[in-house]
């Protein structure tokens, strides 16, 4: 066995164990949003989790792959790689295109999971998986192309995202931004003066152990985002260690600041504000220092704070702050990029570019805000106008008795918790 074959071994057993690591975010997913909304909508979540893992691969191997990373036309989509077919030889990595298929398809799966949050205890299931076709096949990927794909206009500008935080977390936060916007909010959510009620989470350790997983999995997400064990193994572990720093410095900033302003710590806004740190340092963490990294991820978590308060005060309603920590957090972290970013840093990957604190003048800096501005208003627009056409197709929102009732029974005909007695009295009525 020869050198390179030992180094794509090694590079295919660490890609297919970091998508492995991502897709368990999906669990993580789960978990935080049940944990966040109310008793009666938790199988919902389960359910519209499961949408976006099965019909999310379905769509993102038959189309969606192809539209992101397929031959390059005009620097807008991809023409190639249809159900995986095709021309894809400008695509030179030593895994297999099925490995780097499925690596890829773990991320399309976790963007549309951000917007599931956002529209929890109130969106049509039929509606729902109509807008998880067009986001995986059409939304996520042309922008993705943009930024990712071998010839994206916006990769040719300068911008980069090692892992995400505006091709993934901010298209997916402005995205669900949209869906609250035309979806509405919750009955009984805000007065009629304006104000608004708060409505208890059903299960906050539940919710915590979500955070914990899509914490660990984060781990596979920016350090897989190499693509390979043998060639950046120095900076596997300093991608690691800034996901860490992050994550740490964007939940400790809530834990005193809510401390401060709320005169106690804040369990919601400590769990989201770990999770921002996250989002903010997933385009840079390859890039930038460890210092940058607490830096970022401390921003982060007081901006997720103000950007929560802001919403309810507009009277958007985002059940699990779906906006607040993957738009703002994603918008934060993408334009940290350009200021923070090392030469020596971005250099291991072939960039020739810096931040604008280490040297690099305001080119970086300006070809990230203009991707982020961009590639944020495609993911509002564009789930804008998916929306309003599926509501042509079938409603949107779930009926008024049935959300009420709650999502669980009004539409899956099951709750996610029963009582001992019902199962006796089942069985009472098997045995007649």
């Amino acid at each position: 066995m020869t050198i390179e074959q030992l180094a794509g071994g090694l590079d295919t057993v660490w890609v297919v164990l970091t998508a492995a690591m991502i897709l368990l975010m999906e669990g993580g997913f789960a978990l935080l949003e049940a944990g966040f909304v109310r008793q009666k909508n938790a199988v919902s979540i389960i359910m519209k989790v499961f949408v976006d893992i099965t019909f999310g691969a379905l769509i993102f191997f038959a189309f969606g792959f192809a539209f992101m990373y397929g031959k390059d036309a005009g620097g807008l989509i991809g023409t190639s790689g249809f159900l995986l077919n095709g021309d894809l030889s400008h695509i030179q990595y030593m895994i297999s295109h099925e490995t780097y298929w499925l690596f890829q398809c773990a991320f399309v799966i976790a963007v549309i999971s951000i917007v599931s949050g956002a529209v929890a205890e109130r969106i049509n299931f039929k509606a729902y998986i109509l807008y998880t076709i067009a986001m995986t096949g059409l939304i996520y990927p042309i922008a993705g192309h943009w930024v990712w794909g071998i010839g994206g206009w916006l990769g040719k500008l300068g911008m980069i995202d090692f892992a995400g935080s505006a091709v993934i977390h901010a298209l997916g936060g402005f995205s669900a931004l949209a869906a609250t916007i035309v979806i509405g909010p919750r009955i009984g959510k805000f007065n009629t003066d304006g104000s608004a009620n708060i409505v208890p989470p059903s299960n906050l350790p539940l919710a915590s152990v979500g955070a914990f997983i899509l914490w660990f999995g984060w781990f596979g997400f920016n350090s897989g985002s190499t693509l390979s064990a043998a060639n950046f193994y120095e900076a596997i572990g300093h991608i690691a260690v800034t996901t860490m720093l992050a994550a740490s410095a964007g939940g400790a900033t809530c834990i005193l600041f809510t401390m401060l302003r709320y005169r106690k710590s804040d369990p919601p806004m400590v769990i989201n504000g770990a999770l921002a740190g996250l989002v903010g340092i997933t385009a840079g963490c390859a890039y930038v220092s460890d210092v940058a990294a607490i830096l970022i991820g401390a921003i982060c978590g007081v901006a997720m704070v103000f950007a929560t308060e802001a919403l309810e005060r507009r009277g958007i309603d985002d059940p699990v702050g779906a906006f607040a920590v993957h738009g703002i957090s994603g918008s934060i972290g993408t334009l940290a990029v350009g200021l923070f970013a090392i030469p020596e840093f971005t250099a291991k990957f072939g960039l020739d570019t810096a931040g604008l604190l280490y040297g690099g003048g305001w080119q970086l800096l300006g070809a990230q805000a203009l991707g982020l501005v961009v590639v944020s208003a495609w993911g509002f627009g564009l789930t804008w106008l998916a929306l309003k056409a599926i509501a042509a197709i079938v409603p949107v929102r779930v009926t008024a008795d049935e959300e009420l009732v709650g999502l669980d029974v009004g539409i899956h005909g099951v709750p996610a918790y029963s009582q001992e007695d019902d199962f006796i009295d089942l069985s009472k009525m098997i045995g007649k």
